[in-house]
């Protein structure tokens, strides 16, 4: 069960209770005989707001979150009802501002948002207001972050990727998908921080052979981006490419050349001016 069953209500309460559900399952029977094509949605205009529908409930509000989450899942599985998603919002902060604790219809309503109506920023929205009503629940960041990930919008993944880290009690996987998702944006800084932390907390060995993983990769992509630059201002310079490597240091485009975490010098191809990791690393072994 969601929460504890409440104790007695008065007789007066219960019939009061009942015939406010009564009129409200009958308001919706006389606005579903509506042509669905003339006014699609329309009964979502009979439904206050939730804080005043609160005080109707007379401390059975919880019960009436029940009952309208039901009926919105009812609602958004009929797909005769072409402006539905417009009004999702509203039903589900109804929802909300009668049991601001009642995690599923967040989810289920982030859910509708992010596959049914294609909307991200309305996904996100329904999350925020969980996480705003439920600032200890670190999964709705998280569901928003993964929402994110898998529009390729690394920028807002790692958004809110932070936020969950942040709260207690957040999987510490959380750290990896940031880690990840900063190193998409290009910040390798934040990205090889975050490794390195994983890497000196891992709990055991794989997950610190992935840490290593990822600050190879983080460490190569770095290297080879400098080492790119001192060939562009080397060509720059001569008008060619240089033969080797060691020529960007006797031409003093770059100090020293940086070498892989193994120890290993990156591959150069003079005729194409490419430059590789010695090491793929997802293939690396400790």
């Amino acid at each position: 069960m969601r929460r504890a069953k409440r104790g007695l209500a008065t007789p007066a309460l219960v019939i009061f209770l009942i015939l406010s559900c009564a009129g409200f399952s009958g308001l919706k029977l006389v606005v579903d005989r509506i042509p669905r094509k003339k006014i699609p949605g329309a009964s979502v205009i009979y439904i206050p707001s939730g804080k005043y529908l609160k005080y109707a409930t007379l401390g059975y509000s919880s019960f009436m979150a029940d009952l309208i989450y039901l009926w919105a899942i009812q609602y958004y599985s009929t797909y005769t009802i072409v402006d539905r998603f417009q009004n999702l919002m509203h039903i589900f902060s109804i929802i909300a501002e009668l049991d601001p604790r009642y995690v599923d219809p967040y989810e289920v309503g982030a859910l509708i948002a992010a596959h049914e109506a294609r909307d991200l920023n309305l996904a996100y929205q329904v999350l925020d207001l969980g996480l705003a009503k439920n600032p200890k629940e670190w999964f709705f960041p998280f569901l928003a972050g993964h929402y994110a990930q898998l529009a390729k919008d690394f920028e807002t993944a790692r958004k809110y990727f932070k936020i969950t880290m942040e709260i207690p009690g957040a999987p510490d996987f959380v750290k990896r998908l940031y880690a990840a998702a900063s190193f998409r944006v290009m910040d390798f800084k934040t990205s090889w921080e975050t490794w390195l932390e994983v890497y000196n907390t891992a709990p055991d060995d794989r997950t610190r052979k992935i840490a290593s993983n990822h600050l190879y990769r983080v460490k190569s992509t770095t290297d080879i981006n400098l080492i790119k630059e001192a060939i562009e201002k080397f060509r720059q310079r001569s008008g060619r490419l240089p033969n080797a490597l060691s020529e960007l240091v006797k031409a003093r485009v770059i100090p020293s050349l940086p070498k892989d975490m193994d120890g290993k010098d990156y591959l150069y191809d003079p005729k194409t001016g490419s430059v590789e990791a010695p090491t793929i690393w997802w293939k690396r072994s400790l």
